[in-house]
């Protein structure tokens, strides 16, 4: 490995690292407003300046400035000093300095920055210039005065998200950051421009004047409205999730997050269920939680086991389907499903429903078939690593299914599952390519299982994949993408109909059921059952509409709990506010009703749940671990069942992508984005 010197101090680094990260290995810190690790090297701040020898004499922009073997680096002599200060005199001398009233307070580079490399006055006497506020839709407020021109805002939404929507217009001193033809921004990541601004010119439209940094209780959690996973900061003040920003995992989100994993969380405060409600006379009344568990073991025990079933929502935590799962299985019910969405997957080894790739290795796969997907939607920060292999040049992508901007370019193979049957005998470019690929792999999506022939459809993408080689030695490029975060739990704690039991759309058939137990199911479609519906869950949605007695539970801001994503990993999500009202954790809900029932369940507290589900189920004791890194080799010949493949296209199961949710479904945030790409609404200028 090359050296070179910093402040005097060896350092080894690899080829092709830049000056600045040179330094770094060293421990200096260089400050800088343009430059940032996951963006191209732009150089405009100059703030990042050292002094290098051998060179010119004169302060040098260390971010664009390739390190050289026997390099000297210098980053505290007075030459950059006062370079540095200079170049921060320039930088404010059209900036507002309108701290007190900024959002960006307390969490600014600008602030920090200035206090560290500036000067004490400015030497600047001129009118500030000043510059119109930009329509950016209902998520990002602009001051676009304070605007520095670092550009990140630009590079972020053109290279990460794909969605070309900002850009730099005029030159010189007219210089403005802007959106194309006035337009909102529309891309399901846009908000992450907002973490990146460093000045505060671009800041948080909702959260606006809401509070302070240092009045906020900051607790790490993981996100719940997708599959991912990702690793997020929630932010609270009392009794209120103010905001949430995303948390550094290599290994799921890297830095990103979407639009309604941040700002979802409006719908937290909205439609709550807060008590228990009891339906008297076809009016639901307000109950206590003595009449409401009445009302419920006196159903339940008053029907047959064959004649009780339990459907588990998409944002559950694995301690309460595990508690849900022992009580009603003490009971005698085998009408367990944690499938609302009919999914086909449940049966087989655990590789056959999880991202065996893993999130992040996923850029490691040459050849990549989509297989009724459509990952902008289902999960955006996955979708930008499809892109930044794409970009680099190093993945070729197909799909089968809806054509659709996906931000990267792919071969559009055919529409169904006729296409999918008819893959191995295809003699196109991209079959052969996948035939040769090195590391070649399929993700399958729920658009293709949730069919009717979602069986057959299955064993034909298995078939495919075997037929191509996709689970090898060392490699195993089957992937299923879930949409929903409780789904692999459920899946691995077997939470599918025992023998003889019904699935999630068979027990919503009339007459099929006396009782019918809803663990936070909103997305199935109840109004046709006759049964006694008893709803656990946080919101006024379709699951409690229909509902006959309410349970208040706890979202999941509001609990501790477990969650496992698409690949596998099982990670931690830790309680950032209590439970509203009289509501109750989900788990404790459960082991309370239990006793009622004459079935205790053999747990009085979170760790002895937790201590029996890792004792019968080890897999989730593996807190953080991704199975797929050990790549592991199965037999994909057993998934799925015969039978006749319908001819029509695979669809995405996400229609709408800010509203798959109660939380996202009560949130006013959403709803207005969901209302800027449909097209339905403009936003204009503040």
């Amino acid at each position: 490995m090359a050296i070179a010197k910093v402040n005097g101090v060896e350092v080894e680094f690899e080829p092709g690292m830049t000056v600045l990260q040179v330094a770094e290995l060293a421990g200096e810190e260089i400050p800088r407003f343009c430059y940032h690790e996951r963006l191209s090297i732009a150089g405009n701040c100059r703030m990042c300046l050292v002094e290098v020898k051998p060179g010119p004499p004169k302060p040098q922009a260390s971010c664009a400035l390739p390190a050289a073997e026997g390099q000297e680096i210098f980053t505290k002599t007075p030459m950059v000093k006062k370079a540095r200060e200079g170049v921060m005199e320039f930088l404010l001398i059209n900036h507002p300095l309108d701290c007190p009233i900024c959002d960006q307070g307390g969490e600014c580079d600008l602030q920090d920055q200035a206090m560290g490399y500036g000067r004490d006055d400015s030497r600047y006497e001129e009118n500030k210039r000043a510059v119109e506020e930009k329509a950016m839709g209902p998520l990002i407020k602009t001051v676009m005065t304070r605007c520095i021109q670092c550009t990140r805002c630009v590079r972020f939404i053109t290279e990460v998200a794909g969605s070309p929507e900002i850009g730099l217009i005029s030159r010189g001193e007219d210089v403005e950051i802007t959106t194309y033809l006035g337009a909102a921004v529309t891309s399901e990541l846009s908000a992450n421009v907002i973490d990146l601004c460093p000045v505060g010119a671009l800041t948080s439209k909702p959260y606006a004047f809401e509070a302070r940094p240092w009045e906020l209780k900051k607790t790490e959690s993981i996100d719940v409205m997708d599959a991912l996973g990702s690793a997020i900061r929630v932010d609270a003040r009392g009794s209120a999730v103010l905001r949430v920003l995303p948390r550094v995992n290599e290994d799921v989100n890297e830095e990103w997050i979407s639009d309604k994993t941040r700002y979802a969380v409006d719908g937290l405060q909205r439609q709550r269920l807060d008590r228990p409600y009891v339906r008297v006379g076809g009016r639901l009344a307000p109950a206590t939680w003595a009449e409401a568990f009445a009302a419920v073991a006196a159903r339940i025990k008053a029907a047959k086991p064959e004649r009780i079933g339990v459907i588990a929502g998409d944002l559950q935590d694995a301690e309460s389907l595990k508690a849900t799962k022992d009580l009603f299985t003490a009971l005698g019910v085998k009408n367990l499903d944690a499938r609302q969405d009919g999914t086909v997957l449940g049966a087989g080894p655990r590789e056959s429903w999880l991202f065996n790739s893993t999130i992040a290795g996923i850029e490691n796969a040459d050849v990549v078939l989509l297989v009724g997907t459509n990952p902008r939607l289902e999960a955006p920060v996955l979708n930008t690593r499809l892109r930044k292999q794409w970009l680099a040049g190093k993945v070729r992508i197909g799909v089968i299914g809806e054509q659709g901007d996906l931000t990267y370019d792919y071969d559009y193979l055919g529409a169904g599952s006729k296409t999918l049957s008819g893959l191995v005998k295809s003699k196109s470019d991209f079959v052969t390519a996948l035939k040769n690929a090195q590391r070649p792999a399929i993700i399958v999506g729920q658009g293709a299982l949730t069919r009717a022939d979602g069986a057959a459809v299955l064993k034909a993408a298995a078939a495919v994949a075997k037929t191509f080689n996709v689970v090898r030695e060392g490699w195993n490029g089957w992937n299923v993408l879930h949409t929903a975060a409780a789904r692999v739990a459920g899946l691995d704690l077997g939470f599918t109909p025992g023998e003889g039991g019904l699935t999630a759309g068979e027990m919503l058939k009339p007459g099929a059921l006396d009782v019918l137990f809803l663990l936070g199911a909103d997305e199935c479609e109840t109004a046709a059952s006759d049964a006694f519906k008893i709803y656990l869950g946080t919101h006024g949605d379709a699951g409690a509409h229909k509902a006959d007695v309410i349970l208040p539970g706890a979202a999941y801001t509001e609990k501790n709990g477990l969650y496992v994503n698409t690949e596998g990993r099982v990670q931690m999500g830790e309680r950032a506010v209590f439970p509203k009202g009289e509501a109750k954790e989900d788990w404790s809900i459960l082991r309370a009703l239990s006793e009622i029932l004459g079935h205790k369940l053999p747990y009085d507290s979170l760790d002895q749940l937790r201590a029996k589900l890792f004792a019968e189920h080890p897999t989730f004791g593996q807190i953080d671990f991704a199975p797929g890194s050990v790549p592991t080799v199965f037999d994909l010949s057993g998934l799925g069942a015969a039978g006749e493949l319908a001819d029509t296209p695979f669809e995405s199961t996400v229609k709408a992508f800010h509203l798959t949710n109660p939380i996202a479904r009560a949130s006013v945030t959403m709803a207005e984005c969901a209302a800027v790409v449909s097209g339905a609404a403009k936003i204009a200028a503040e």
